[in-house]
């Protein structure tokens, strides 16, 4: 069974006409990161609260881990689930390092060991150690921004959930948030649902993109899937799914080499693409460097397959031959 599984889950709220969420089902594999894409009043925040037991469903069943999460007191679920919001939510009477501490603390973690947790996860965000004894205040909100993810991979959860956490941030701190969290994801594998609207952030860090209207999903897909092979106009006009450089741009090398299952050359010397990176930057090295390959590469440098001219050509025009039919 999946990692976290919705069955047929609604939602009303008094005063409204139409439910918040709407008989909606959603399969989230273990380790993916899970964007809910969609216009606001679609619905994502709803599940999200649903997912965390903020609000309770009106029909459905939502599974985590083969245990319906009405089963699980609410604050034993909260403990068991990071949870990061836009507003950061750190509390401004608190140093970072007790804020980070908020839900070891709870545990009942002794301090060594919640102390040496603080600093590990410092580290991991690139935020210097000296930082501890810091007030919210004193930081700037990227920085804020990252006290808040870490405080919420603090008690090592399986699950985390990230509503719109970067969404109040400059647009430059907004990117380098999104590849720091990237390369967080790489290393740790949580399984991760993350809300937005904007689709530029959604195909950048997705595995996988659950697309929202008026409260249901009507398309979950990968990030090459969306935009290659959207549902309906809907979600072609949400994607802009006609501009094929955009989608190289937003789309990762790895949504390709996963595709095509390519064996990297044995002893292959030449250029190379991290997995990671843009299916336009693989095709400007391509076009560029003249050969009919690139090695693409993984953490560590470590190469994990190739990708060629023909496989992105034959990735973006399968897509529209979909989407047409």
């Amino acid at each position: 069974m999946s990692a976290i599984h919705l069955e047929h889950v609604s939602k009303r709220f008094p005063g409204f006409a139409h439910p918040a969420v709407d008989d909606c089902s959603l399969a989230v594999e273990s380790g993916d990161l899970v964007v809910l894409l969609g216009p606001s009043g679609s619905g994502k925040t709803t599940l999200l609260k649903l997912i965390n037991r903020l609000y309770e469903p009106d029909a459905g069943r939502i599974v985590l881990d083969g245990t319906d999460i009405r089963t699980i007191p609410a604050f034993e679920l909260r403990r068991r689930i990071g949870y990061v919001i836009q507003q950061v939510g750190l509390f401004p009477h608190l140093r970072v390092e007790q804020n980070i501490a908020t839900v070891p603390d709870l545990l009942g973690w002794p301090r060594e060991r919640t102390s040496a947790r603080v600093d590990e996860l410092l580290d991991l965000v690139g935020l210097p150690r000296s930082y501890r004894r810091r007030y919210p205040r004193q930081l700037s909100g990227g920085e804020q921004q990252r006290v808040g993810l870490i405080r919420a991979l603090a008690a090592d959860p399986k699950f985390m959930l990230m509503d719109e956490p970067f969404g109040a941030l400059d647009s430059i701190t907004r990117t380098r948030l999104q590849d720091e969290l990237r390369a967080i994801q790489q290393k740790l594998r949580k399984t991760i649902i993350f809300v937005t609207h904007d689709v530029d952030e959604a195909l950048r860090l997705a595995d996988r993109i659950a697309i929202m209207r008026n409260g249901r999903v009507v398309q979950h897909d990968t990030p090459l899937g969306v935009v290659t092979r959207p549902r309906d106009d809907f979600v072609r006009a949400l994607v802009t799914s006609d501009d094929v450089l955009r989608q190289l741009s937003l789309v990762p090398v790895s949504a390709v080499l996963d595709s095509v299952a390519r064996a990297p050359a044995p002893g292959a010397a030449g250029p190379s693409v991290h997995a990671s990176d843009s299916l336009r930057s693989a095709l400007s090295l391509l076009l560029q460097s003249g050969s009919e390959s690139l090695t693409v590469t993984g953490n560590g440098g470590r190469a994990v397959g190739r990708v060629t001219f023909e496989d992105i050509r034959r990735a973006v025009l399968a897509g529209r031959a979909g989407a047409s039919s």
